[in-house]
C-alpha cells in the first residue's frame, strides 16, 4: 500500500426528513445564493420546503444550471454574489448543480481575469481559496455532496475539465434518499453506472497490497450490480435507494482511494464525448469502458480475475454443476468452464462487467446507436495527441489508445 493522505471534512445528515438542519447549518444573517438546475425541484416541491426552512434570510434565486454545468453559465453568478452581498452558496440539486457551485464559490474568490484558468491550470486551482456552501442533494450519482472535485465544460470550445482544490469541500450536505424518487429512469440508471465505473477507476489497476481498500471496493460494486436491475423493477422502492446513495458518495469520498493506483482514463474519454455530442456522462462510461478493459486486459489482468472471483463468484476449480452466487458468475462459468485460464477469466470478468452495462442501458451502448460516426471521433483522439496526455495507472493509454477504444465502442 503507497502513504496516503485523507482529509475529508464534510458533515453529511443522511436519511428521511433530514433537511432541517439547514437551519442550525447556515448562520442566521447568511446572505444566500441558491444555486439549482432546471426547475425540477419547483415541480417536487423541495423548492419550497428548503426556502421554509431557510426563514428570513436574504435569498437569492440562481438557477438554470446545465446537466455538464457550463463555464459561461457559471460565471453570471459572480456579478451577482458581489452585487448582493452574498456570503453562503446553497446547491440544491444533483452532482451538475454542486459542481457548477464549487466552481462558482472559487471563482468567486478568484483575482485573476479569466476564471477559466483554475480548470485549465490543477495546480492553480488546487492553491485557491472558496465561499463557504452546503448542498442538498437530489440526485445520487456523482459524490460530489461529499468530495472537493468538480467537471466544467465550457461549450464555445467544446472542452471539459476537472479540478479540485482543499477548499472546495461543502461544508455540509443533506442526502435525503427521498428526493430521488420523482427522478426519470434514465437519470437513475446514469447514477448506477456513474457511481460503478468511480468504484472501477480506483479498483480496476494493479494489486497493491490494499486489502481493505479492495474490500470495500467489491462491497460497493457488488451492491450496485445487485440494485442496478432492481432499481429498474422497482422504482419505488426507497430502500434501493438509500443503497444507491451511500453507494455514490462512498464511491468518490477518498476512502478506497486511499493509498492505491488510481486511473480516470474512461472519465476524461468520456468527458470529450459529453463535451463534443452531448451525451449523458453516465452513458458515455459504459460505452468506453468495456472496451477500455479489453485493449488494456494485460496490465489489469490480476485485478480483473480478483473481480471475478469476488465480485461475480466465477472461478477456477468449481464443480460440475456447481452454481456462482450471482447470475452473471453463473453465466461466465458456463461460458468459460471448470478450469479457466488466466487471460480467459480475466477476459469472462470484462465480459461480466459489459453485460450489466449493456443491460443498464437496454443495449444501447454503442456510439453508432447515437449516430456518431468515426469521422466525428477523430478530434478527439487528435486533441489527446495535442496534450501529451498519457492515462492510466501505467500510463499505457496514449492517443493511439485513445483511438482504438473509440472505433471499438463505433
Amino acid at each position: 500500500m503507497n502513504a496516503f493522505e485523507l482529509y475529508n471534512p464534510v458533515r453529511v445528515f443522511f436519511g428521511e426528513g433530514q433537511l432541517f438542519h439547514l437551519s442550525e447549518q447556515i448562520p442566521a444573517d447568511a446572505r444566500v445564493l441558491l444555486t439549482f438546475g432546471g426547475g425540477s425541484i419547483h415541480r417536487t416541491g423541495i423548492y419550497d420546503e428548503v426556502r421554509k426552512v431557510l426563514g428570513d434570510r436574504h435569498v437569492v434565486d440562481f438557477g438554470g444550471i446545465e446537466p455538464n454545468p457550463h463555464y459561461e453559465t457559471l460565471v453570471q453568478a459572480l456579478p451577482i454574489i458581489k452585487s448582493e452581498g452574498i456570503t453562503f452558496i446553497l446547491a440544491v440539486g444533483g452532482g451538475s448543480v454542486i459542481d457548477g457551485t464549487k466552481f462558482i464559490a472559487a471563482a468567486a474568490k478568484y483575482e485573476g481575469a479569466d476564471p477559466w484558468e483554475l480548470l485549465k491550470n490543477p495546480k492553480l486551482a488546487e492553491g485557491i481559496g472558496a465561499m463557504p456552501f452546503g448542498t442538498v442533494l437530489t440526485l445520487s450519482a456523482t459524490g460530489s455532496e461529499m468530495n472537493n472535485g468538480a467537471v466544467i465544460t465550457r461549450a464555445e470550445t467544446h472542452e471539459k475539465f476537472a479540478f479540485h482544490s482543499p477548499s472546495t469541500f461543502p461544508v455540509f450536505s443533506i442526502v435525503d434518499p427521498a428526493y430521488t424518487l420523482s427522478l426519470p429512469m434514465n437519470q437513475v440508471v446514469n447514477g448506477v453506472v456513474d457511481a460503478f465505473v468511480h468504484v472501477m477507476e480506483q479498483y480496476m489497476t494493479y494489486p497493491a497490497d490494499a486489502p481493505v481498500q479492495d474490500r470495500f471496493a467489491e462491497g460497493l460494486l457488488a451492491t450496485l450490480m445487485d440494485i442496478g436491475p432492481k432499481l429498474r423493477a422497482y422504482p419505488k422502492d426507497l430502500r434501493l435507494r438509500d443503497d444507491l446513495a451511500l453507494c455514490a458518495m462512498w464511491a468518490l469520498n477518498g476512502w478506497i482511494a486511499a493509498g492505491v493506483p488510481e486511473d480516470w482514463s474512461t472519465h476524461l474519454i468520456g468527458h470529450e464525448l459529453t463535451a463534443l455530442f452531448g451525451l449523458d456522462h453516465g452513458l458515455t462510461l459504459a460505452i468506453i469502458y468495456p472496451h477500455l478493459l479489453k485493449d488494456q486486459i494485460e496490465h489489469k489482468q490480476a485485478k480483473l480475475i480478483q473481480f471475478a472471483e469476488r465480485v461475480l463468484d466465477a472461478r477456477t476449480g468449481k464443480k460440475a454443476g456447481e452454481q456462482s452466487n450471482t447470475v452473471t458468475g453463473t453465466m461466465l462459468q458456463k461460458l468459460l468452464g471448470a478450469n479457466p485460464d488466466p487471460h480467459m477469466l480475466a477476459t469472462g470478468a470484462a465480459i461480466g462487467i459489459e453485460t450489466f452495462l449493456v443491460m443498464m442501458y437496454d443495449g444501447k451502448v454503442h456510439l453508432s446507436d447515437y449516430g456518431i460516426t468515426k469521422e466525428q471521433l477523430q478530434p478527439i483522439w487528435e486533441r489527446f495527441e495535442q496534450r501529451r496526455w498519457r492515462l492510466g495507472e501505467n500510463r499505457t493509454i496514449d492517443a493511439e489508445a485513445v483511438k482504438r477504444i473509440l472505433l471499438a465502442a463505433l
